[in-house]
């Protein structure tokens, strides 16, 4: 294809744009990781589940207080519900997910793959929407709880005291710088900070536990106090069963299990098409890892409710959005908790730099393909400047609070676990796996349930999912807008009658017709070379292959040609062709055989009757309208040469 020649950039704008050329292309990389030339080797399961464990075991800084918030001295039996929801009910949909999807597209390619035209787009930009409203609230909440830690620790307390929010908006900050200068390869340390974390929290949980058993009164007074509140054992069960939604935080982590499958290593014969290793030790990393995050939210959330004061957990209190860090400090020493303020900020800032890097693999997936993004969005480092001032903008709306976040953080959560239950349910059913499709279809209940209730206690959530979907489909609609006229056929393929018929033409005038088939009869054929002879006045020896575009699917934006030639009626040439657009088509076919032959290609149109603004709607949502006028529009911001630029004629 033709590219336009640009003025060289300068050294800022280079800089911003490192990248450009290879982001959101098809094979080319999209994230903010560095990717060798080589074939990607990956890494061993247990290493690449401590990169999603970042996200998913830091929750355990803010989990235990939220529950304790939520569901009072109830914390641990709702708990062992939420358990029981994740190995029973996400776990086994996210096992499915990773055999459907092997190349870590996720939940919302499969659910991409069952709708086509523009409705398939715009559920993909809502789904869009709630994963951005997920990531970016994983990075602010992170970072919120993470000052938390700082400002609470005795050490620190006087000094940090109220300046929380400008201490959450330089780690933000931070983040940001830190990508804006290039993320490498994170598993190295990931695998050191979930290794120091998860030893921290096993120390506290086993002092807590000895705690409980060694006062025995504690475990007593727990049991009498849950007896006089509740009553009996079934209505504690009913209560847990309501309050549970509001736990749901525990349950994030899935989705960005199987956005880093490509980083497993798998096995020596996985190929491409079917990467038997990696879908089996991607099965392990996510069953592994709920496991252990299970075993720790019980632990956890039981020795919080038994060992500290009901008032603590309250905003303002010291053990709120830092549950575990108040048994660390009053029970293990002041040395031992600061070690552990350091080791829980250094992971919740880590969960944030994962959550960058899920929104920069992410968002390239889709947007550059549906031609819904600016150019420089195909960068990493601009977008980074984007989604920093939009978590910015996020943490001063929710005054850098934890407990103001849970809801918009488990909005995007449970929205987008829905709607990967959903996904394997659809492909269960299609398989023909009729207990796996009744098991799935329970389990997405279950999490639409669990969704709905969440937005009705907590609407701030859904109304942040709406800002996030409201401005991605804006901002996508007005980049396809402007990226209308843009040549965007990835390249063009002739079969050999094609091909001989160009070879043919390439010793005289090369003239084309574009037809829009009807009966494709001999009349229709006939009349329409006497109409573009009459039309241009030509005289009748001229020669003419007549070019025909399908429109498949217009919501489409980049794809290749297949060009196929033929003779009709024994003696008409026609070339047969299927595009989401019939300009873009039309152009992308003229430059191809100028490039081949060297010669100028023409093209002869009739105008489009009716209104021309009507024409361009009809050209934007459906690839076909004002084809004429909008043919030439792409050669011109194709070829800026009028000297090579293939000539179009319109009568």
């Amino acid at each position: 294809m033709v590219t336009t020649e640009h003025p060289p950039p300068g050294r800022l704008r280079a800089w911003m744009l490192e990248g450009l050329s290879d982001m959101g292309k098809h094979g080319g990389h999209t994230g903010p990781h560095a990717v060798p030339e080589a074939p990607h080797r990956g890494q061993r399961w247990w290493r690449v589940m401590c990169l999603t464990g970042v996200d998913y075991f830091s929750t355990l800084g803010y989990q235990p207080g939220i529950a304790a918030l939520a569901a009072g001295l109830l914390s641990p039996i709702a708990t062992i519900v939420l358990v029981i929801v994740t190995l029973a009910g996400a776990l086994p949909v996210y096992r499915r997910v990773a055999e459907e999807s092997p190349h870590g597209e996720g939940s919302i390619a499969m659910l991409e793959r069952l709708l086509s035209f523009w409705k398939g787009k715009l559920f993909v930009l809502t789904l869009l929407g709630f994963a951005a409203t997920d990531f970016l609230i994983t990075i602010t909440l992170s970072a919120a709880d993470a000052s938390t830690h700082l400002v609470e620790n005795p050490h620190l307390n006087s000094v940090l005291q109220g300046h929380q929010m400008v201490i959450t908006l330089f780690l933000v900050a931070l983040l940001g710088a830190v990508f804006l200068k290039g993320f490498l390869e994170a598993i190295g340390v990931a695998v050191a900070l979930v290794g120091i974390y998860l030893g921290l929290n096993l120390v506290v949980v086993f002092d807590g536990l000895w705690h409980v058993v060694t006062a025995e009164h504690v475990v007593a007074d727990w049991s009498s106090a849950l007896t006089a509140e509740h009553g009996n054992v079934f209505v504690m069960i009913g209560v847990a069963l309501i309050v549970f939604p509001k736990l749901a935080l525990g349950l994030s982590g899935f989705e960005t299990g199987v956005a880093v499958m490509p980083h497993v290593q798998g096995e020596p014969g996985d190929t491409e098409e079917r990467p038997a290793g990696r879908i089996r030790d991607t099965k392990k990393l996510l069953t592994t890892a709920a496991l252990i995050m299970s075993c720790f939210l019980i632990a956890t959330s039981f020795i919080t409710t038994l060992l500290i004061p009901e008032n603590e957990f309250k905003p303002g209190g010291q053990a709120n959005g830092r549950a575990l860090a108040y048994l660390a400090h009053e029970y293990l020493g002041g040395a031992f908790g600061t070690v552990y303020d350091i080791s829980t900020i250094a992971i919740l800032w880590f969960a944030g730099a994962s959550a960058m890097a899920g929104l920069l693999n992410l968002m390239p997936r889709y947007l550059p393909r549906y031609g819904m993004a600016p150019h420089w969005a195909r960068a990493v480092r601009p977008m980074v400047i984007v989604f920093t001032l939009v978590a910015f903008l996020v943490t001063w709306i929710f005054d850098a609070n934890v407990d103001k976040q849970g809801g918009a953080y488990a909005t995007g959560v449970l929205v987008l676990i829905s709607s990967a239950a959903i996904a394997v349910t659809i492909a269960a059913r299609r398989a023909g796996q009729h207990r796996w499709s009744i098991a799935f279809a329970v389990i997405s209940v279950v999490f639409l349930y669990t969704t709905v209730v969440n937005v009705i206690e907590r609407p701030d959530g859904v109304k942040i999912g709406a800002c996030f979907i409201a401005g991605i489909i804006l901002v996508s609609f007005l980049s396809r807008l402007a990226r209308a006229f843009e040549l965007r056929v990835t390249s063009v393929v002739m079969d050999p009658m094609a091909e001989r018929f160009v070879r043919d033409m390439a010793s005289r005038k090369m003239r084309f017709i574009a037809n829009q088939p009807n009966g494709r009869d001999k009349a229709e054929y006939r009349d329409k070379i006497e109409q573009i002879r009459a039309d241009n006045d030509m005289p009748e020896q001229e020669d003419f292959v007549f070019v025909e575009v399908t429109v498949t699917d217009p919501s489409e934006f980049e794809a290749g040609l297949t060009v196929r030639g033929e003779v009709l009626h024994n003696r008409y040439r026609v070339l047969t062709v299927e595009s989401s657009s019939i300009p873009n088509a039309l152009a992308a076919l003229l430059l191809h055989i100028r490039d081949v032959t060297g010669c100028t290609p023409h093209i002869y149109f009739e105008w489009t009757e009716g209104n021309p603004f009507a024409n361009f709607l009809r050209f934007f949502l459906f690839g076909q309208g004002e084809v004429a006028p909008v043919t030439r529009e792409v050669l011109r911001e194709a070829e800026p040469d009028r000297t090579r630029r293939p000539r179009v004629h319109t009568g």
